[in-house]
């Protein structure tokens, strides 16, 4: 706190420092601060709705800083990142979103740059990989909450049925399990979804295993590049045309993958760790291993992390800082993670959680977490490029697809809007 106080006394700004040392005072006054917090919720119910979380986190909070309050709505993740939208355009910003996105508010000023709210070694705890995901134009606006990373899940018992000894290595290998696995009459050898609800990770994972991705190292779009285009060839030519898929990937969803997994239908697919929570809840016996790629494993894994950020609007910067500190400690990293089944952000509590053997399931996705690649989220035209990719990539597999001209269509669509976000 002191060098807060230190910063904003050296700039002038006595009425704002006058506030910020009655924000952090033990008893209520004219300086009570309200934040307003709204979060998305990773339960899957009423009983582990992030609410409790947020109600448990925000009561402690409190109880140790009296003069600031905190107010959160947490809403599914269908809602809350258009609630958002709508509070900003009607110009009432929350103090703190945690949502899917931060780019679009980075790039039109309004969000505090997280050097300008966390403490040093709050901000330093942060897994590097994570924090850099975070940056806009080189400069962290986005604070990682929960993260994943991908793996392949494979049933045991219809491995074993089939004759298959060890989880497969390499897309040839996938290729000759899912054939054994149909000959032995399972319904659906691999499961590809690339459908709607979440095609952009199927794609970037596949992209990942054979050599390309979807951005180049200064961040320019490559879509259509060559590894790329020979990726989803592959696909099409040796799982889809050979019926090894179960059916029109274009209409399978993740959810329905991963609940066909947890039903006994599914021989192996790509997934992240909530899925061990179902296939458990259902008795599956299933395995994990390193994602497969062309010629060995995949050069990385996929990572994913939603995001926590902080609106200049309501000017509440001191308090949000404190509270962000309060949020990001060990402690509470740790609980939010094993609550919902998410990695942790920090190098703290991810080293906490490597070494409880009660979490050892999650270690084979934790190693992966420091070299995972991430979406482009620092491109604000990320999100119109995720929802073309939605759109067309199903049918870039199908047996009558083209890979290389519905990559060549979505390039396109990535240039012009690039293009337009520069200006010109």
């Amino acid at each position: 706190m002191q060098r807060r106080y230190l910063s904003l006394a050296a700039a002038g700004l006595a009425t704002v420092m006058t506030l910020t040392l009655t924000g952090c005072g033990s008893g209520p006054g004219d300086g009570d601060v309200t934040l307003k917090l709204v979060a998305a919720d990773y339960g899957d119910s009423a009983a582990n709705s992030s609410q409790h979380y947020w109600d448990d986190l925000t009561r402690e909070f409190e109880k140790k800083h009296p003069g600031i309050k905190i107010d959160v709505d947490v809403y599914s993740w269908t809602d809350v990142d258009k609630k958002v939208e709508d509070m900003v355009k009607a110009g009432k910003a929350p103090d703190l979103a945690q949502i899917g996105a931060y780019a679009d508010y980075a790039a039109r000023g309004q969000l505090y740059s997280v050097d300008k709210l966390l403490s040093i070694p709050t901000e330093a705890d942060f897994t590097q990989s994570l924090a850099d995901a975070g940056e806009y134009q080189r400069v962290p606006y986005g604070m990682p909450f929960g993260a994943s990373t991908r793996r392949l899940f494979y049933n045991k018992k219809l491995f074993a049925q089939a004759g298959i000894t060890s989880p497969p290595k390499t897309w040839d290998d996938i290729a000759q399990d899912a054939k054994l696995l149909k000959d032995h009459g399972v319904k659906m050898p691999f499961a590809l979804p690339l459908g709607p609800e979440e095609t952009q990770a199927e794609t970037l994972m596949w992209m990942l295993g054979g050599g390309g991705g979807y951005t180049d190292s200064i961040g320019k779009y490559t879509l259509d590049s060559p590894q790329n285009v020979k990726t989803f060839e592959w696909l099409q030519k040796n799982l889809v045309a050979k019926g090894l898929t179960g059916g029109d990937p274009a209409k399978v969803n993740r959810a329905d993958a991963f609940q066909g997994f947890a039903d006994g239908e599914v021989g192996m697919l790509n997934g992240h760790p909530t899925l061990m929570k179902q296939a458990e809840a259902k008795g599956v016996d299933y395995g994990t291993t390193a994602l497969p790629g062309s010629n060995g494993k995949a050069k990385a894994t996929m990572g994913v992390t939603d995001w926590m950020m902080a609106f200049k609007q309501p000017g509440h910067r001191a308090q949000v800082g404190q509270f962000l500190d309060f949020v990001y400690s060990k402690k509470n990293v740790l609980k939010f993670s094993s609550t919902y089944g998410l990695l942790p952000v920090t190098v703290s509590a991810s080293q906490e959680m490597m070494a409880d053997d009660r979490y050892s399931k999650l270690h084979g996705f934790l190693e992966q977490l420091a070299g995972a690649e991430f979406y482009p989220a620092d491109k604000t035209t990320w999100p119109l490029v995720s929802k073309t990719l939605k759109a067309k990539m199903g049918a870039a597999v199908e047996p009558d697809g083209n890979p290389s001209a519905v990559l060549s269509t979505i390039q396109n669509t990535a240039d012009a809007a690039d293009n337009a976000a520069s200006g010109e």
